[in-house]
């Protein structure tokens, strides 16, 4: 069964970098999207970005879009997702999660079935 993993979360300092990697096992990522969700306490989980399983097709949310950017090794079975020009305002729980899907790839919850543990970002000074 597949399991995702995420890590490279820390704390930072405004206007900084991380980059999250999600790792996968038990199964491949092929002919699967993934997607990041973030986190804060007392609000919904919101899609960040996300990449499709060729990595043709990718969407990021209007708060992150030019500062974040996912990408993908299917080989390693590994996503990333490089944060630049961080803001407190990013400070959240990140997650990984995996959708059956050969096409595309939405920032929408419903379809992704399998999620990591998450991890935490921090951005402050």
């Amino acid at each position: 069964q597949l399991q995702l993993v995420e890590s490279g979360g820390g704390l930072v300092q405004p206007g900084g970098s991380l980059r999250l990697s999600c790792a996968a096992s038990g199964a491949t990522l092929d002919y699967k999207a993934i997607g990041w969700f973030r986190q804060v306490p007392g609000k919904e989980r919101e899609g960040v970005s996300c990449i499709s399983f060729t990595s043709g097709s990718t969407n990021y949310s209007d708060s992150v879009k030019g500062r974040f950017t996912i990408s993908r090794d299917n080989a390693k079975n590994t996503v990333y997702l490089q944060m630049n020009s961080l803001k407190a305002e990013d400070t959240a729980v990140y997650f990984c999660a995996s959708a059956v899907r050969l096409y595309g790839c939405s920032l929408g919850r419903n379809g992704y079935t399998n999620w990591g543990p998450g991890t935490q970002v921090t951005v402050s000074s």
